[in-house]
């Protein structure tokens, strides 16, 4: 039996990193940019892709979200309809529903941003482990948000399992999404 457990393919690591097991996450219930409340449960099936950012972010958030469109691109049609983008704000002060409807989908139209009050996205960024703290700026409404710049990947079952950072390059996303969609 040693020998055949020695000679039995080893399944590649993801490009990620694996987080299946950890007790990163909790429960999310927020209002999508529609105005229809949400929770991860309303995905089930799909390949969640859940990232803290905000509009008015002048790099990172935007570059993310590209990088989201180019995965969808990369899974073609049919594999990208099996997976739900997720952009939670971290400035619920500034990101109303109709801002979040305006930004969020110009970068793909399946892509949903989703609001809850200051004390909901406190309650969410604690149990992802989000760090988020607004910066001041010249006038009380051009601060700035620093913030944790990756994104969490949720299985079709709803299980967290990887961690993606700023920067990871779309190809190695998607390959790791086709993988979960698979069943992996």
């Amino acid at each position: 039996a040693l020998a055949l457990a020695a000679c039995a393919p080893t399944k590649e690591p993801f490009h990620a990193t694996d987080l299946s097991g950890t007790p990163l996450g909790g429960p999310l219930a927020l209002a999508d940019h529609a105005g229809k409340a949400r929770t991860l449960a309303d995905f089930k099936g799909k390949v969640v892709i859940l990232f803290f950012g905000y509009t008015q972010c002048p790099d990172v958030c935007p570059t993310n979200m590209a990088a989201m469109a180019r995965v969808m691109e990369l899974l073609g049609a049919q594999d990208a309809a099996r997976v739900q983008v997720l952009f939670v704000t971290v400035d619920p002060e500034r990101d109303t529903a109709e801002l979040l409807a305006q930004y969020v989908p110009s970068f793909n139209p399946s892509f949903l941003g989703l609001v809850g009050t200051p004390a909901q996205i406190d309650a969410i960024a604690k149990e992802f482990r989000i760090f988020f703290k607004k910066q001041p700026g010249a006038t009380p409404t051009t601060y700035t948000v620093d913030h944790s710049a990756g994104s969490y990947v949720y299985d079709p079952k709803g299980a967290l399992r990887l961690y993606l950072k700023h920067g990871d390059a779309p190809d190695k996303i998607a390959a790791d999404v086709r993988r979960l969609l698979a069943g992996e």
